[in-house]
């Protein structure tokens, strides 16, 4: 019981933060913010704003919160970075599946690999194992009309991929999932409710004079340095 609640723990509540935080893009910090390194909260090149992500697939609570941060992706049309975080420290299995999604998404079809995602998080009740997880996997490979692999990723290149996306959340200083970020060029905003992820798409738009296509509601709390 004390195992199964830590880990809930990790999944739902591991950043003590305010559902939207702005920090500087430079990396200053409100005291006692949890993270180390942040250079990498920044948009790709050429866009204003971004959705960041870190993501473990066998997180009940990220389960929750993607059909909101899909819905926002597409509603807003604005890049969107995920990194696979998974937290194999407590989830048995978290890591397989996102080998899984990145090989689907690397070498079969990247609407595929989200479909995968989708589904896992829908199923995620049912998926208890290892072995759970691949019988899952086996059929839903067969439901879309997929080879599955003897051997997933057999030289390794993708979980080289989610080993390194690990890695960055490591950098960063993240200690659980989900960790979901609004950024723009200048600042970047912790979101820890993604029920506030319009909110603060709409506040990171009107900053940077873009379009806001949401629902224009202003973010009920921010701190700013």
């Amino acid at each position: 019981m004390k195992i199964l609640a830590a880990a809930l723990l990790l999944c739902t509540s591991a950043i003590a933060a305010p559902a939207q935080t702005i920090v500087p893009a430079d990396g200053s910090r409100i005291s006692g913010f949890p993270f180390k390194d942040t250079s990498m909260l920044k948009p790709p090149p050429g866009a204003k704003v971004a959705i960041i992500e870190f993501e473990d697939m066998e997180c009940p609570k990220c389960a929750a919160d993607a059909p909101i941060v899909r819905g926002a992706v597409v509603q807003y049309k604005l890049p969107y970075l995920r990194h696979d975080f998974p937290l194999t420290e407590i989830h048995i299995w978290s890591f397989d599946a996102a080998v899984t999604a990145r090989y689907l998404q690397d070498k079969v079809s990247p609407v595929l690999a989200e479909v995968y995602r989708r589904d896992v998080f829908a199923n995620q009740r049912v998926i208890a194992s290892k072995d759970d997880l691949i019988g899952f996997t086996r059929r839903w490979f067969a439901a879309h009309g997929q080879s599955m692999p003897f051997v997933m990723d057999a030289d390794g290149a993708c979980k080289a991929r989610v080993q390194a996306d690990r890695a960055l959340g490591d950098r960063l200083g993240e200690h659980g999932t989900p960790c979901l970020f609004v950024v723009t060029r200048k600042s970047w905003v912790l979101v820890d409710d993604a029920s506030l992820l319009y909110r603060t798409i709409d506040q990171a738009l009107a900053q940077t004079s873009g379009p806001a296509t949401g629902p224009g509601l202003k973010p009920k709390r921010t701190i700013n340095n």
